[in-house]
């Protein structure tokens, strides 16, 4: 039941994404990155070389948001954009050596990220949060 404006469910999950987003933040700045930048490298360590289109399915940003991104990765030296031999209308993402060091260590950093954060919370509690945090994105 509402009984205060920080009952809200919308303020609450406002409140948890951004502790999540400090979190992250504060575990990945010494690279360089933002917390979106470094979830897109971490995405593209798990699939490399993939269309534009593809990368922001994959990442659920729209284009311009994910071009602006792309921009300041290539900017750091991290990804490169290629023709797509197989489709000249699309452009293929491509992490460079930096960018792949950068996004292994993510990779790296997230993993011990992502216990460390929910360390308080039960095994069987997370699996019902991250349940329920997936059946609230799908319901857009």
């Amino acid at each position: 039941m509402l009984k205060k404006p920080e009952d809200c469910i919308f303020f609450q999950l406002a409140k948890a994404a951004q502790a999540g987003v400090r979190y992250w933040t504060s575990r990945i700045s010494h690279l360089g990155v933002t917390a979106v930048q470094g979830l897109v490298l971490a995405f593209l360590a798990d699939q490399d070389r993939v269309s534009s289109a593809r990368l922001g399915q994959r990442v659920q940003l729209d284009s311009a948001t994910l071009t602006g991104i792309l921009d300041r990765l290539e900017r750091l030296g991290f990804v490169k954009r290629h023709k797509n031999p197989k489709d000249r209308r699309s452009i293929l993402i491509c992490l460079t050596d930096d960018g792949k060091r950068v996004a292994r260590e993510i990779i790296r950093i997230s993993r011990e990220a992502n216990e460390s954060f929910l360390k308080d919370i039960p095994e069987e509690d997370e699996f019902l949060f991250r349940s329920v945090l997936v059946r609230l994105a799908q319901g857009e």
